[in-house]
């Protein structure tokens, strides 16, 4: 039976203004689970090659070795370390998957940046299942298509090399718990209320 002392409401239209005071103060209280959260869906990685020459934690470390080594920012060496995380439940979704997890603590660049990064791969191998290479010619003027740009080309696609000096995970945990301590208050508030 569940403990009833902790109860604040069983519909959300008779919730009052302290019980989300109380449920806010929680989440904010209970906002490391994020970073344990994220953390796991990267080690969940490890299990996955699917016939790439490197198992798909060792490719998204390699991503945001290669970020950090170019001198990108904190958030997008964060996206590059999550930018695969979606495979870890659905490959065909995983774009919009890591996206979501991380739109609240990246900026919009960031976060479409994630959100297309198939589009932008696509360039260097869809030709090869007849796929069509120029997708990422529909963001052309997107503010954040050089960044994209960057990111599929430099960092994401030649990242499944087994002999390059990749840092390890235990190296970005202190970003990840950092970047996902911060609650953005205007998504909590529109996802409390959704």
């Amino acid at each position: 039976m569940a403990d009833t002392s902790t109860t604040t409401f069983t519909r959300m239209d008779e919730s009052t203004a302290e019980q989300w005071s109380r449920i806010g103060a929680a989440t904010n209280a209970n906002q490391g689970r994020v970073a344990d959260a994220i953390l796991g869906l990267l080690g969940a990685l490890g299990d996955i090659t699917d016939e790439f020459a490197t198992d798909q934690l060792t490719h998204c470390l390699q991503t945001a070795t290669r970020a950090e080594r170019a001198g990108a920012d904190d958030e997008v060496v964060f996206a590059s370390l999550c930018h695969d995380i979606g495979k870890a439940i659905s490959v065909p979704n995983h774009p919009a998957i890591a996206a979501e997890i991380i739109k609240p603590y990246v900026r919009d660049d960031v976060y479409h940046m994630i959100r297309t990064h198939q589009d932008f791969q696509g360039r260097h191998y869809y030709h090869h299942f007849g796929g069509d290479p120029t997708l990422r010619e529909q963001y052309r003027s997107e503010p954040w298509f050089d960044l994209t740009e960057r990111f599929a080309d430099e960092w994401d696609q030649t990242s499944f090399d087994p002999d390059y000096d990749t840092l390890p995970l235990e190296h970005f945990e202190p970003l990840v718990r950092r970047l996902t301590e911060r609650v953005a208050r205007r998504d909590i508030a529109k996802a409390d209320h959704d």
